[in-house]
This record gives structure tokens, C-alpha cells and sequence, in this order.
């Protein structure tokens, strides 16, 4: 069996494997974090008023590879939601306040696959349910999509970080 790379190496990519054995096969599955991280990276933007700050201390605060976090900006400043400055004093800025810029302006900007989409096995011609259930959950899957994407619309980043803000007293 292939030994997988850490989750450190592989977040380095914006994704993380999980191994998952169901009938003594291995199969992969990965979850996209794109969103998560850009979501992340405006909100501690939001969270400092204005303050620039370094590609180093938002993969600091992400934890995450510098290199990572510096392609996320570069897509999220391609949007407009974040202006650049390179160079040793370079620093990251919000383009608009947060009370302009929707969770879906975020998570269409970091450009992270759908939510919600059919697995890419192979059919099984013996299988009524495999012949047919990729049609019949194209319909469910999009209608659950577009209502992830109305929520997103619904809240803004300024929401994010007045929620962190209120759960700064708060220690888990």
C-alpha cells in the first residue's frame, strides 16, 4: 500500500486525505480547505481595521505553508477583495470593509470546487442503482448548492469577525 504524505505536505496543496477502507479497498477522498483558508485570511484582514499585514503572518495565523497562503491572495486580490504590495515591506489589505464583501465573494474567489458533487467511480453495468444514480442526484446536489451559495450571500465577512470578536473571551 502507497504511504501517504503528511497532512502538513499535503495542505502545502489545499488539500488533506483522509484513508478510508470499506470492503478492503482503499479509497481516497479529499476535502478542498481553499475556502476555508481564504475565509480565514480576510477575516483576521477584517479583524485588524485596516492594519496591513504580511503574507507571513496570515500563514502564521493559518498555520498553514507561506507558499499556500500567498496563491490564496493572489486569487483573492484577482477578485478585488484584497490589495497587494510586494516587496520587503509588502503587506495584504482589504479592498472594501467587511460590511461589503459577502462569504460568497470569498468563496467564489478562492475558486474551490462545488460543495456538493457526484463521486467519479465507475459505473457498474450490473447495478440498477449505479447505472442510474448519478442522474438522479445531479438535480439534488445542485439544488443543495445553490442554497449553500444563498446563505454565503447572505453573510459577510463583517459578520465573521464580529463573531470573533465575540468569541475572543472565550478559550476552548
Amino acid at each position: 500500500m502507497r504511504k501517504l504524505r503528511s497532512t502538513r505536505q499535503l495542505n502545502a496543496y489545499g488539500l488533506v486525505k483522509y484513508n478510508c477502507a470499506v470492503d478492503n479497498h482503499i479509497t481516497m477522498s479529499q476535502t478542498n480547505v481553499q475556502f476555508s483558508v481564504a475565509s480565514h485570511v480576510m477575516a483576521a484582514l477584517g479583524a485588524h481595521d485596516g492594519e496591513p499585514l504580511r503574507s507571513s503572518e496570515l500563514a502564521s495565523s493559518v498555520n498553514a505553508e507561506p507558499s499556500f497562503v500567498r496563491r490564496v491572495i493572489a486569487k483573492l486580490a484577482r477578485a478585488g477583495l484584497v490589495t497587494t504590495t510586494r516587496g520587503k515591506s509588502g503587506a495584504c489589505l482589504l479592498a472594501k470593509r467587511p460590511s461589503q464583501i459577502s462569504m460568497l465573494d470569498i468563496y467564489r474567489a478562492s475558486e474551490a470546487p462545488a460543495a456538493f458533487v457526484v463521486h467519479a467511480y465507475p459505473m457498474n453495468e450490473g447495478c440498477d442503482v449505479s447505472r442510474n444514480i448519478k442522474g438522479c442526484m445531479e438535480s439534488v446536489l445542485q439544488q443543495a448548492q445553490s442554497g449553500f451559495e444563498k446563505e454565503l450571500a447572505r453573510q459577510t465577512l463583517e459578520d465573521v469577525v464580529s463573531m470573533i470578536r465575540s468569541n475572543r473571551r472565550v478559550r476552548r
